[in-house]
C-alpha cells in the first residue's frame, strides 16, 4: 500500500474509496427521494416570483466561475486535457446562465435583453443543458496523458476564448435564428415539441453518468461528477419534461436541482483546497524544524570536526614520536655500529628503517584521509599543464636516476580546490613513476579526453600494471595493486584520490593487464562515461 507521501493529493487523481462512494450514494439517493416526491406535482402553477430567477441565475454564475478557477489551476500543475475540457464544461454552463438570465421575457424587458423572441429563453436553457453535458462526455473519454505544453497560460486562454466564442453561436442561435429552431414555448406553457427536445437533453444527462461509470480508474472527481449529471437529469426532468410550464412546481424544483448541481464539485474542491493548505502549513512547520535540527546538527559537527582535528593531531604526534625514535637508534646503529655488524644484522636494521619510515607515511596518509569531507571545497580555475608540470619536476628527483618520458598532453583548465587536486595528481603520477620501476624505458602519459558529460582525466603508464578482476578493490583502504606487492605503499593513497574526485562531484576507475601497465581515469563532475582504453 502507497504511503501517506505517496497518495494522490488532487481530487482529479485520487481514487474513489469506499467512504466517498457512500456518501455520493447517500446525496443521490436523498435527491431521488426529493425527486420522487416532487414529480406528482411538477405541473401544479405556483405564484411568479420574478426574483427567484436573477437571485438562482447569479448565485449559479458565481459557482460555474468559481468550480472553473479551481478547476483551471490544478490544470496549470497536472497538465491534464480532461481538467481543461472539465473547466470549459463550467466556463459555459457560467456564460450561458448569463444569456439565460439576460434573455429571460419579463424579467429586465418585456421580451428580454439580447434581442430575444418568444423561444430564445427556452432554447439557451436547452443548448446550456446540452453542452454542458456533451463536454463532460469528452472529459470521460479523455485519458490522462498530461498535455504536452510548455506553460499553462496559453491552453487556458485557447479553451476560454474557444468557448465564449461557442456560448455566443449559441446565443446568436437562439436569438437570431430562432426562426429556424422548433417551436417549443406558447408564452410560458409548453408546446409539444418541447418534450421531445427535452428528452434529448435529458438522455445526454444519462449518457454522461455511463461515460463517467466507465471511466477508469474513477477518481474522486469523477464520483462527484456523476452526482452532478444526476442532479441535472431530475434538474430537467422536473423543469423540461414532467412540468407544464413556467413558475410551476417542477420549474422551481428544477432549478434547485440546477443549483445543487453547480455546488457539489465546488464544495469537494474547496474542501479539497482546504486539505491541501493544511497540508502545506504543516509541510512548512517541518521544514522548518527540520531547518533547525540542520543547524543544530551542523553546529555540532564542526564543534565534532574541531575536536577530531585535534585528536587526529595529538594521537598522529604521539604515534610518530616513537617511530622516530625507532628510526633514530636504527640509524645510529647503522651508521655507527655498521663495522662490527654482520651482513644479515645490517639488513635486519635497514628492514626496521624501511618499516618505520612506512608506518610514518601510513600515519600522515590517513590523517590526509580524516580530513576530506570535513572541511568546504575552496573550487577555483586551474591550470592543469602548470599544475602538472610542477608536480613531474617535483617528482623527477625522487625517481633514482631513471630515465622516464612524461608525455602531458593539452589539460586545460579545470574548476577545483588546487590543494586537493594537487594532492591527487602527485599520488596518481608517483604510483605511476614507482610501478615502471623496472622497465628500461619508462613513459607516463597525463592527458584529458572528452566526453558529452565533461572532461575525463588519465594518468597511464607502461609499468607492472593490475589484475582487471581487483579494479575494483584498489581504491578501498589499505589495498593495493595485486601482484605488486614488492613495491611499497601504504595502500591509502589511492582511497585518498578517490574521494577527492568524489567530493568535487566526479569519480575515479582504472584499467590495466599484468606487466602491460595501467591507465587511472577520473572525473571533476559526475556522470562521465569510462572511454575506451587508451593507447599510444
Amino acid at each position: 500500500m502507497a504511503t501517506e507521501e505517496e497518495r494522490p493529493i488532487f481530487l482529479s487523481t485520487m481514487p474513489a474509496e469506499p467512504r466517498e462512494r457512500r456518501l455520493a450514494l447517500a446525496v443521490v439517493v436523498a435527491s431521488l427521494a426529493v425527486f420522487a416526491a416532487a414529480a406528482p406535482f411538477a405541473r401544479e402553477r405556483l405564484a411568479a416570483a420574478w426574483a427567484f430567477l436573477p437571485v438562482y441565475q447569479s448565485a449559479l454564475v458565481v459557482n460555474d466561475l468559481i468550480t472553473t478557477v479551481l478547476l483551471l489551476g490544478q490544470f496549470a500543475i497536472l497538465r491534464l486535457r480532461a481538467l481543461l475540457l472539465l473547466g470549459a464544461a463550467y466556463f459555459l454552463s457560467a456564460l450561458m446562465a448569463v444569456a439565460h438570465a439576460l434573455s429571460f421575457p419579463g424579467l429586465f424587458a418585456e421580451t428580454g435583453l439580447l434581442g430575444s423572441g418568444p423561444q430564445t429563453t427556452a432554447w439557451l436553457y436547452f443548448l446550456w443543458h446540452a453542452g454542458f453535458p456533451l463536454l463532460v462526455i469528452a472529459y470521460a473519454r479523455t485519458k490522462g496523458a498530461p498535455l504536452r505544453a510548455r506553460g499553462a497560460a496559453l491552453p487556458v486562454l485557447a479553451t476560454l476564448l474557444a468557448v465564449a466564442l461557442a456560448a455566443g453561436a449559441l446565443t446568436l442561435l437562439a436569438t437570431s435564428g430562432q426562426s429556424l429552431l422548433p417551436v417549443i414555448m406558447d408564452g410560458n406553457r409548453d408546446a409539444p415539441a418541447k418534450l421531445g427536445v427535452a428528452t434529448a437533453c435529458w438522455m445526454l444527462s444519462v449518457v454522461a453518468i455511463a461515460a463517467l461509470w466507465r471511466r477508469r480508474p474513477l477518481t474522486v472527481l469523477d464520483l462527484w461528477l456523476m452526482v452532478v449529471m444526476c442532479a441535472w437529469v431530475f434538474d430537467v426532468a422536473l423543469a423540461s419534461v414532467l412540468n407544464a410550464g413556467r413558475f410551476d412546481v417542477g420549474w422551481y424544483a428544477g432549478r434547485a436541482y440546477g443549483l445543487l448541481a453547480s455546488s457539489f464539485v465546488l464544495i469537494v474542491l474547496l474542501l479539497e483546497n482546504g486539505v491541501l493548505y493544511a497540508r502545506l502549513a504543516e509541510a512548512h512547520a517541518g521544514e522548518r524544524r527540520a531547518r533547525r535540527r540542520v543547524e543544530e546538527k551542523t553546529t555540532e559537527l564542526v564543534i565534532a570536526n574541531k575536536e577530531l582535528d585535534a585528536f587526529s593531531h595529538s594521537v598522529s604526534h604521539d604515534l610518530r614520536a616513537p617511530l622516530r625514535t625507532v628510526d633514530g637508534y636504527a640509524r645510529m646503529l647503522e651508521e655507527d655500529y655498521a663495522a662490527r655488524l654482520d651482513a644479515e644484522a645490517r639488513r635486519l636494521i635497514g628492514v626496521l628503517r624501511v618499516a618505520s619510515q612506512r608506518m610514518g607515511r601510513m600515519i600522515e596518509d590517513l590523517l590526509e584521509f580524516s580530513k576530506l569531507g570535513r572541511h568546504p571545497l575552496r573550487t577555483q580555475p586551474v591550470q592543469m599543464n602548470d599544475l602538472v608540470a610542477s608536480i613531474v619536476a617535483e617528482l623527477r628527483p625522487g625517481a633514482a636516476g631513471r630515465e622516464i618520458d612524461f608525455a602531458i598532453g593539452e589539460l586545460g583548465v579545470a574548476q577545483a580546490d588546487p590543494s586537493l587536486l594537487r594532492h591527487a595528481l602527485t599520488n596518481l603520477i608517483a604510483n605511476a613513476i614507482k610501478y615502471t620501476r623496472k622497465r628500461d624505458h619508462a613513459t607516463v602519459e597525463i592527458g584529458r579526453t572528452g566526453t558529452p558529460e565533461g572532461p575525463v582525466y588519465f594518468v597511464k603508464d607502461n609499468g607492472a600494471g593490475f589484475d582487471p578482476r581487483y579494479a575494483d578493490k584498489l581504491f578501498g583502504v589499505f589495498q593495493r595493486l595485486h601482484g605488486a606487492d614488492e613495491f611499497e605503499g601504504t595502500g591509502v593513497g589511492l582511497s585518498i584520490v578517490r574521494r577527492i574526485a568524489e567530493r568535487h562531484g566526479g569519480r575515479i576507475w582504472a584499467e590495466g593487464r599484468p606487466g602491460e601497465g595501467a591507465t587511472f581515469y577520473f572525473t571533476l563532475n559526475a556522470g562521465a562515461e569510462a572511454p575506451a582504453p587508451i593507447t599510444t
